[in-house]
């Protein structure tokens, strides 16, 4: 088995630490450096990615949490299925399982009990009405969180409730103790399989054993199937009968004598819970005659008697023989033995008329009160921002994805027999009516040939095409600009990266053109320092470009900018006026009417003049005159007097050569 602590699974996961270890993976803690935040990363055993059933098994507890989403069951946020590496990617749980918490109680407290038995029962309402049975539920399987949270995981036998069925030998053999008697024979199993595990689990938290033990698991399986547990009340006399009698109903032998559904369990907690002194009066108890499906049966028939017995006894209506002859009705006579027929009160036709007409009238005004009520209410529900949800069943995703008003979200269904690539249903529905924004789930009927798109964001398009087709993907590129990404990196794709999708099908990936068309307004700099006026800009994202000039404002100070008070484009440069005091580059220009001569003087009489004096003046004035504007610069060009100029600019390095 490779141990991934230390390592980067596809460039985003980094794995932490080793968590847990079962049968057939290996559960390790993860960053996710795409979502910032911390993952469980279950990784199949490399023993096993040659063993197609542990493969089957691998990707059936995806398939059958994708389609899943409740607050008492585990998140799957990614999978993986490669040749060499599988893996799931689920919620981080932070806590210990209900297996631990049982040994460090020994025997867990009925309100406690109840309240995380209601919690599994919940959740696997949620799956069944999903068509999935987990077929392993045991308290190995059951994580608990600090605040009580109960949250069901490992739905790695989990199977639809169309699929077939699976015997015994081919389930997890640490589950033995709270299998059910029809998967330890190989039989059909549904949602009651799930419910006897559930019976299993409450009477080992409300007695603190197991109600079949032995020293091999086969001996297990046939007390499962042969032998009656000993009475939650032997073991704790504190647990009440109501209660008892809850337990023993899920871990009946026959499944028709069990909770049909997790919902029926609940009702009966339900009514325990309301009245804790509750005995129930089921069926099997009394109409049948003492089986092996229920131990101490005379027992608990005889309580049942006693708790009738001191009750006040309730009438009932008398069942009537079919065919059966019924005794002639005395009515009273009056002489001539003639019956006395009541006196019916009769209307006349008028009133008669005149009743309908009422019957009538209102029945018009309750029928226009409704449409106007409807009417009014439709009204201020469009005026809140209220839309009526689209009918979306039947169409492809490519044809719905831009739906308006609303934002989509995309799962498979893996169980459906419409067309693949078709949705199959929504939620909300179609025609009821949501504020705009809503999030529509769809449903996507799924051949089960599918693909989890790499993740490819930030990758240099190069090598994210490279990846996509290597994975059997078709790649269509389009440019985007983007101020985050780089240029020539993927900014994302559609697809995103870790959604399913059929094999073969084109991937857009969007590239960084390295430009953006995000736009921010110019922020008001006027007057700031310079300093100011940098940190000003750059803190929305633009650059800045000085450029100075005479002002009577103070100093260092900002006297003007471009684009004031207007919007531009992210990474703009905006080119800032800064004060560099009163002018002062006025004296010397005029007083200096020989600097232009030397000019001429060069090429026209070379030999009467030094040539020191005119290649000094004229390279001197002309370059630094223009381009010495900043402040810093400015007191060593203002001359004392013509014929002082060499001496003053002696630090200006063209002057000392």
């Amino acid at each position: 088995m490779e141990n991934y602590v230390g390592k980067r699974l596809d460039g985003r996961y980094e794995i932490i630490e080793i968590i847990g270890v079962g049968g057939m993976a290996v559960v390790y803690k993860a960053f996710d450096n795409i979502d910032k935040r911390i993952v469980a990363v279950k990784i199949l055993k490399d023993e096993y990615l040659g063993n197609e059933e542990f493969r089957r098994r691998f990707r059936n507890e995806s398939k059958a949490i994708a389609v899943l989403s409740h607050p008492n069951i585990v998140k799957v946020f990614d999978v993986s299925y490669g040749d060499r590496l599988q893996y799931i990617v689920m919620e981080y749980v932070e806590g210990i399982t209900l297996k631990e918490y049982i040994q460090q109680q020994g025997r867990v407290d009925i309100r406690e009990s109840i309240y995380f038995v209601t919690q599994i029962l919940r959740a696997l309402q949620h799956a069944h009405d999903k068509g999935i049975v987990h077929r392993d539920i045991k308290p190995q399987n059951i994580m608990l969180i600090s605040d009580g949270t109960i949250k069901v995981t490992d739905f790695g036998i989990a199977r639809f409730s169309r699929s077939e069925t699976k015997t015994m030998t081919e389930t997890a053999i640490g589950s033995v103790h709270y299998i059910s008697p029809e998967q330890a024979k190989g039989s059909v199993v549904d949602a009651k399989t799930d419910i006897y595990s559930v019976g299993v689990v409450m009477y080992e938290l409300l007695t603190g054993k197991l109600p079949f033990q032995s020293d091999n698991a086969v001996s297990v399986a046939l007390m499962q199937l042969q032998n009656d547990p000993v009475r939650p009340r032997e073991l704790n006399p504190d647990i009440p009968i109501g209660l008892e009698q809850i337990i023993m109903r899920a871990m009946q032998k026959n499944p028709n004598d069990r909770y049909q559904s997790a919902s029926e369990m609940l009702v009966d907690i339900d009514a325990y819970k309301k009245n804790p002194n509750i005995k129930f009066d089921y069926s099997y108890f009394v109409d049948k005659s003492p089986t092996k499906y229920l131990p101490n049966q005379k027992q608990l028939s005889e309580e049942l008697a006693k708790n009738r017995a001191a009750q006040p006894a309730v009438s009932q209506r008398p069942v009537v023989r079919p065919y059966a002859p019924q005794r002639p009705v005395n009515r009273p006579t009056r002489p001539g033995n003639r019956p006395i027929r009541p006196v019916r009160q009769t209307m006349s036709k008028k009133e008669r008329a005149a009743k309908r007409r009422t019957i009538a009238v209102l029945s018009g005004i309750l029928a226009a009160v409704a449409i106007i009520a409807g009417i009014v209410i439709a009204t201020i529900l469009k005026g809140q921002g209220y839309q009526k949800v689209p009918d979306l069943v039947g169409k492809t995703w490519e044809q719905v994805k831009d739906t308006a008003d609303f934002a989509l979200n995309k799962e498979f269904d893996y169980n459906s027999n419409s067309l693949p690539g078709t949705i199959v249903r929504q939620e909300p529905k179609a025609g009821t009516r949501h504020q705009k924004g809503t999030k529509i789930t769809v449903w996507i009927a799924s051949d089960g040939d599918q693909a989890t798109v790499p993740d490819v964001d930030g990758l240099e398009y190069g090598v994210a095409h490279e990846k996509l087709k290597s994975e059997g993907f078709e790649v269509k590129v389009e440019t985007v600009p983007s101020a985050d990404v780089e240029k020539n990196r993927v900014v994302k794709t559609d697809p995103a990266n870790g959604e399913k999708v059929k094999k073969g099908s084109k991937i857009i990936v969007y590239v960084s053109n390295g430009e953006t068309d995000e736009k921010v307004k110019v922020p008001d700099i006027m007057g700031d320092s310079a300093e100011e006026a940098q940190e000003a800009l750059e803190k929305v994202g633009l650059k800045m470009d000085e450029d100075y000039r005479a002002s009577e404002a103070e100093r260092g100070t900002v006297v003007g900018y471009d684009h004031q008070g207007e919007s531009v484009t992210v990474g703009t440069t905006i080119k800032v006026y800064i004060s560099e005091g009163p002018e002062r580059t006025t004296e010397p220009t005029t007083e200096e009417p020989t600097t232009e001569e030397p000019t001429t003087e060069p090429t026209t009489e070379p030999t009467t003049e030094p040539t020191t004096e005119p290649t000094t003046e004229p390279t001197t004035e002309p370059t630094t005159e223009p381009t010495t504007e900043k402040p810093t610069e400015r007191p060593t060009e203002k001359p004392t007097t013509p014929t002082t100029e060499p001496t003053t600019r002696g630090d200006d390095p063209v002057l000392d050569g």
